[in-house]
């Protein structure tokens, strides 16, 4: 019996490292899943304080415009203008909020929390959408306000923002918030990078998990 216990003891506490390490990388999975998943709600916020600043720059801009047929009257906009950037700063702003939503939606699923690979490959989906178009809409500004000759809203609200008006537009209000948006969403792009890498390293955690109760399999005591 002595020799048995010894035996028993033995087999039993070579099993307790795995153990040990298992329910590490389980718990620092989790924390990376916890974290992404911050960054993404973080992220989706960021995008729709980006929308509604944009929009409402450019729902300014609309409504102060003058059309064609009342070119003699004074303008408050150059002749020579560009939309694009602000146009891109909705647009893309549109697409991280539908992408970073879905993402949070789908990772409650729990048809798809049981099925690793399409759980692994949706999280890296929705922030690879984020971060493109966080590039597609620096972009647009960057490249347009490289330039010395082409206005943006943005350029020219800011140029005009010591000028206090009575009336819409408001250059100080709207040179805020083209700036605001403007910063929110190059934010974006390390942001997503981040919630990239906690997906990458959740799904090698649960990798690791895996592959380790696959190796040792479950302990038997004789």
């Amino acid at each position: 019996m002595p020799e048995t216990k010894s035996e028993v003891v033995a087999e039993t506490s070579s099993f307790d490292a795995p153990t040990l390490t298992h329910q590490k990388s389980n718990r620092m999975a989790r924390v990376a899943e916890s974290a992404g998943m911050g960054l993404t709600i973080l992220a989706l916020l960021a995008a729709i304080t980006i929308v509604v600043t944009a929009a409402d720059a450019l729902a300014v801009y609309n409504t102060t415009s003058l059309p064609g047929d009342h070119s003699y009257l004074l303008p408050l906009w150059p002749a020579d203008f560009n939309m694009r950037p602000s146009v891109a700063l909705v647009a893309c702003g549109s697409i991280i909020v539908l992408a970073s939503a879905g993402s949070l939606i789908v990772s409650k699923v729990s048809a798809v929390r049981k099925a690793p690979f399409i759980h692994r490959s949706v999280g890296f989906v929705g922030p690879a959408i984020c971060l493109i178009a966080g590039v597609v809409a620096t972009s647009f500004f960057y490249g347009v306000n490289a330039s010395s000759t082409t206005y943006t809203l943005h350029s020219w609200s800011c140029q005009w923002s010591p000028v206090t008006m009575n009336v819409k537009p408001h250059w100080d209000v709207l040179c805020r918030e083209t700036t605001a948006a403007i910063y929110l969403m190059v934010m974006m792009i390390p942001l997503e990078i981040l919630v990239l890498g906690s997906v990458a390293y959740s799904s090698f955690a649960g990798q690791k998990q895996m592959f380790e109760r696959e190796r040792k399999g479950s302990p038997t005591m004789s």
